[in-house]
């Protein structure tokens, strides 16, 4: 059984380094096959540039499968590329055309500055979670997990919330730069649950805090995040925060 393979060109942002002034560069690739991932893809393109003495195409990337959240591109203006629910490492070259152009760039953001090429700084995101995105109580001993009785709907929605990545995604596709999607999710995913409860309040108010210090933006209900999201976490968990936030300002 023979393998589809595809030529294509690619117009992907150049940057040295963060002070420098960036730029598109135009590369071609050939016989690039169909069941290679865009990373794949992107180590073949990098292959070509040392051989040729050029200098490869600085990218994030760690798994591989879709968990750590460390890839990320904006293909033709969208933010891990046209497939939904699915991070750039495991998006496939089948899903692109013969001839086709790929424009590549960064996730662009106040909150992220470009380190070089399509590497960005997203270690905003990391403060968010130290700001409060955590159980610090002592709770002694691993509890059985019968113990503590929690409704499944209730299990289910926090689990939902827990599969953020913190990829970055979200903010790259807002017109506003906003965090709000990624906040909300690591707020929810303790609000909802016995065990964060002694700090809820805390959580909220420290988390909302660090992310406005950040310079991220506001929702403004563009649910661009939503649809870019690699795993489908919903804006309810916006509204979740917006509300736990109100609640401990006031109470």
């Amino acid at each position: 059984m023979s393998t589809t393979s595809i030529n294509l060109s690619l117009e992907i942002w150049r940057q040295k380094d963060s002070k420098a002034k960036g730029d598109f560069e135009t590369y071609k690739l050939t016989n690039i096959s169909t069941d290679m991932s865009f990373l794949e893809m992107l180590d073949v393109l990098n292959e070509q540039l040392t051989r040729e003495g050029s200098d490869p195409v600085a990218f994030d990337h760690d798994c591989r499968e879709g968990i750590c959240g460390m890839c990320g591109a904006v293909i033709n203006g969208i933010a891990h590329g046209p497939e939904p629910e699915t991070t750039l490492c495991q998006l496939h070259m089948r899903h692109f055309n013969e001839g086709d152009t790929l424009v590549i760039e960064p996730f662009r953001s106040r909150a992220f500055p470009i380190h070089k090429d399509l590497v960005t700084d997203r270690s905003a995101l990391d403060r968010i979670i130290q700001a409060g995105g955590y159980v610090s109580v002592n709770t002694g001993g691993t509890p059985d997990g019968n113990s503590t009785p929690i409704p499944s709907a209730t299990a289910e929605l926090s689990m939902d919330a827990a599969s953020c990545i913190g990829c970055g995604a979200c903010v790259a596709s807002c017109p506003n730069g906003a965090a709000m999607l990624f906040t909300g999710a690591k707020i929810s995913q303790l609000s909802l649950l016995p065990q964060g409860q002694p700090e809820r309040k805390e959580r909220a108010m420290a988390m909302v805090t660090a992310m406005d210090k950040e310079g991220f933006g506001n929702c403004t209900n563009e649910r661009e995040c939503e649809a870019v999201c690699p795993k489908g976490i919903s804006i309810r968990n916006i509204a979740r925060m917006n509300r736990e936030f109100v609640k401990a300002s006031f109470f």
